[in-house]
């Protein structure tokens, strides 16, 4: 049977940064005709291919911050036929500048697992994230693969171009159509994307390069994608050519010379991983760092991958050790710390497996306590007023540990992790961790930050004030003084003054009687050193102090909410008393007048 053939066009090709024309998807050089359904272009008369610059550049460093510092030649301007128009190009190394906005290379790896999860309302049930081995070179290289709906040619090209997304839904993590280029070029070199699809009865798979490696060396000023698609609905798979057998032929050519795969064989065989429908990601020429080694480490943990340039190292103090244990510390370097935290609730049917291993959701709630939850209302202009409930507690480990923070998600997804909003050198708020889910602001574009906006700074001065209404009433609960607190001098005592009486008087006025020797310790201190009491007793270890004065709070505080209780107990017996009286009243007025009623029934007698 003669190879399937579609509209006519040329299947190699350029990237196009317009995002409102859907003939963006991926425009070849020439004038774009494409519908704005996305559909292949149809084809015009090309010029002769142009020759390869014969000064073809190589990656002068395979360190990701240092692999655009190139100087960009003149441009080889291609033959604009009778009737085209100029459209605007992309110039590889925009690739790598684009990808700059990834700082962190597991703000990268999240953005791929959003697109993964996205895929969960078309029947997605995992996300595999892997390393595995080229045999072309013996290198490693990051394997993304999902089961979800897929892609077809068409979509394909959406997923290689640049600005192009066609995720408007409130329920999806992605919206800005940049998130897998930015991501893959952040990682590596170069991606090879594989996708099996089936749209309207139709079973298509397709294969997408977008290589940095080959752009640079072969002195393109274009960004060039090989793409190659096959029709798997029939008994066999068939090539879908959109201009010539030869074009589809060379795009394949380009594939296998460029990609770790050296035949055509090893390609069909990445499809049979996949299964009926799914999407296989793999990232090769991963990137170095600045010692020359890969800036993910895949052997100090077989079932992790690790920022090795932020993994702990060498001795440390137990203090150290306790921080470093903590989630807080653990996601900067452990992509399964950071993977576990990254969604705020649980998915249903759907996991996230990593080197062979599912990854199992932490919720950050469970390390609090003495937890509130406080509402807020942001000022929006919209017809449904919007209530965010934000959770807030001491980690268990308080006061040893100074974790603190908010951890803002947005849509689930995880923005800022532990951002903290009380100033440095402040122990107001030590310990204190907070979760919300801001959806009434927009976050970056990296998905690692939000956008300065009114709301967003509305937002941090309520979070400010949270943390001190919550310090204010909780923190004596780890060890550490309220606020309004002050330390007296040895031997004063307090007084309190004229006409005031227990009943008006503050938490922090009842706590000013203590003695100095409680007051005067903070829990922080060493517990090997000691302190004298103010009545010579005997000398009085920290610990012993700090458990001291914990017990001598709880009993204030106990003490005070006694007080509320016996306050309201008044306050219903006064009303119940004011209830009572007012019906007595009642029925003293209505016994009035029955009794006045009565004597005038009563007849008149006559003289």
């Amino acid at each position: 049977m003669a190879p399937k053939r579609e509209k006519e066009a040329i299947p190699v090709v350029e990237l196009d940064s317009d995002d409102d024309n859907g003939a963006g998807v991926g425009a070849p050089n020439q004038n774009n005709n494409a519908s704005s359904t996305g559909a292949p272009p149809q084809a015009t008369p090309q010029p002769q291919q142009q020759p390869l610059a014969p000064n073809c550049q190589t990656l002068d460093s395979r360190s990701f911050w240092k692999a655009g510092d190139y100087a960009v030649g003149p441009t080889a301007r291609p033959y604009i036929a009778q009737g085209q128009l100029e459209h605007a190009r992309v110039h590889p190394k925009f690739l790598h500048s684009n990808a700059t906005s990834h700082k962190w290379a597991f703000g990268a790896i999240a953005e791929l697992l959003d697109n993964a999860v996205d895929e969960v309302q078309n029947g997605a049930t995992f996300v595999r994230v892997d390393k595995i081995d080229v045999v072309k070179d013996n290198s490693p290289a990051l394997l993304f693969q999902d089961d979800g709906g897929g892609m077809d040619p068409e979509g394909m090209r959406k997923c290689m171009s640049l600005g192009y997304s066609t995720k408007k839904a409130n329920t999806t993590i992605g919206q800005y159509g940049n998130g897998f280029k930015t991501s893959t070029m952040r990682l590596g070199a170069d991606v090879i994307v594989f996708s099996r699809a089936i749209r309207a009865g139709k079973a298509t798979q397709s294969v997408g390069l977008l290589s940095y490696t080959f752009l640079r060396r072969t002195g393109q000023d274009d960004v060039i994608v090989p793409m190659i698609d096959f029709d798997i609905s029939g008994n066999w798979v068939e090539p879908i050519t959109y201009g010539s057998q030869d074009d589809w032929t060379s795009n394949l050519k380009t594939i296998l010379e460029w990609s770790p795969f050296a035949s055509k064989e090893d390609l069909m065989l990445q499809f049979e991983e996949i299964g009926a429908h799914g999407t296989r990601i793999v990232i090769y020429n991963l990137w170095l760092n600045d010692e020359g080694i890969y800036e993910l480490s895949f052997d100090d943990d077989d079932e992790d991958i690790r920022l090795r340039d932020e993994a702990a190292g060498g001795k440390s103090t137990k203090i150290q050790q306790k921080i470093q244990s903590h989630i807080s510390y653990r996601m900067r370097y452990s992509l399964r710390a950071y993977a576990s935290i990254l969604y705020l609730r649980t998915f249903t049917n759907f996991k996230i497996v990593l080197r062979g291993k599912p990854i199992q959701q932490h919720y950050i709630k469970d390390d609090l306590k003495y937890l509130e939850v406080k509402t807020y209302r942001p000022q929006i202009t919209t017809l449904n007023e919007v209530i965010v409930e934000t959770t807030i507690g001491f980690i268990k480990e308080a006061p040893d540990l100074g974790v603190s923070g908010f951890n803002l998600y947005h849509k689930n997804r995880l923005i800022r992790p532990f951002w903290k909003v009380t100033a440095d050198g402040s122990s107001k708020g030590n310990g204190v961790v907070g979760i919300l889910e801001a959806n009434f602001i927009e976050p970056a574009h990296d998905k690692q930050d939000f956008e300065r906006s009114s709301l967003f700074f509305r937002l941090e001065t309520r979070l400010k004030q949270m943390v001190n209404e919550y310090w204010k009433t909780n923190c004596h609960f780890v060890g550490y003084q309220p606020i309004g607190v002050r330390n007296l001098q040895k031997d004063q005592t307090f007084k309190p003054s004229v006409g005031v009486t227990p009943k008006d008087m503050h938490l922090d006025q009842t706590m000013a009687g203590l003695s100095a020797n409680v007051l005067q310790n903070d829990s922080r201190t060493k517990s090997s050193e000691v302190v004298m009491s103010s009545d010579n007793r005997e000398p009085m270890s920290v610990d012993e102090i700090c458990e001291e004065n914990i017990q001598l709070f709880m009993r204030c505080e106990a003490q005070v909410q006694k007080e509320t209780e016996l306050r309201q107990t008044i306050e219903n017996l006064e009303k119940e008393l004011e209830m009572a009286k007012r019906k007595s009243a009642q029925l003293a007025s209505y016994l009035e007048t029955k009794r006045k009623q009565k004597i005038m029934k009563q007849p008149t007698g006559t003289v």
